[in-house]
Parts: C-alpha cells; structure tokens; sequence
C-alpha cells in the first residue's frame, strides 16, 4: 500500500537502515517509509554493517539507547564505516537533550515520537537533502 507517494522518490531509491532495538517501533518506522525509500529493518549495529558491505545505506535511522550504551564514540565508528550515510537518531522526543548532544558529532538531527508518516517522512526528506531544513531555511 503506497500513502502519498511522490513517483519521483519511488524511482530515487534512497536506501534507509532502520536500526532500532524495538521491532515494533522499527518495523512501524520501515513501514512508514518503505513506499518512497528502500527501507530495511535491521536489529543492531553489527547487523547494519555486515549488510552495509554489499548494500550501502544512505541514512541510518539510529535508536538513540545504542548510542547510550556504546557510547558517543559510536557515532564516529559509523562515520568510519559508512561514510556516506547520514544519522537520524529515533528518540522519545523531538527535543531530547542527549540526542541533541549528539548532532554535530555524528548524528544529522533527531527523529522524535510520536511517530505519525507525514512528520517521519518529512524529517528522512530534510536528512536526505530532498527539502530544505526548517534550520536553513531560518
């Protein structure tokens, strides 16, 4: 089922890791996605890399419990490893401090709950540069 799909994303083929702890949050979030984007449910970190070396992604929408448990320096690991691939981190909030701690230093933005298609959407197009930023556009 596609909601709102824009035929030009369909054949743009942005490739987007989903790489949350909680399947059900990443599976709602691929689902949101997955109509304008090649969206892939992946479980963890490892996962993500192992898929990364045959199918690169673009954006990695990254829960934001990884970073706290592996630590900020996570960040620039993936940096390392892919890139070419931007970072949204998932978090409770839009306006989480500890996520927030983290744009500049890795991390692209920050992709808050509650999760409705139109704002995930809206928020992976800023990422990917598909539309300008509220922040650019100030």
């Amino acid at each position: 089922m596609q909601i709102g799909v824009e035929v030009s994303r369909m054949v743009e083929n942005r490739r987007i890791f989903v790489v949350v702890e909680d399947e059900i949050v990443r599976a709602a979030l691929q689902f949101m996605l997955h109509d304008e984007n090649e969206a892939h449910e992946v479980p963890d970190l490892a996962a993500a890399f192992a898929k990364a070396s045959r199918f690169p992604p673009d954006l990695l929408l990254l829960d934001l419990g990884i970073v706290w448990r592996e630590g900020m320096g996570v960040l620039a690991r993936i940096s390392q490893q892919l890139p070419e691939a931007k970072v949204l981190l998932v978090a409770e909030s839009d306006h989480d401090p500890d996520a927030h701690a983290c744009v500049g230093v890795g991390a692209h933005g920050v992709l808050g709950k509650p999760f409705v298609v139109a704002g995930v959407r809206r928020k992976v197009d800023q990422v990917l540069g598909r539309i300008p930023s509220l922040a650019a556009a100030a």
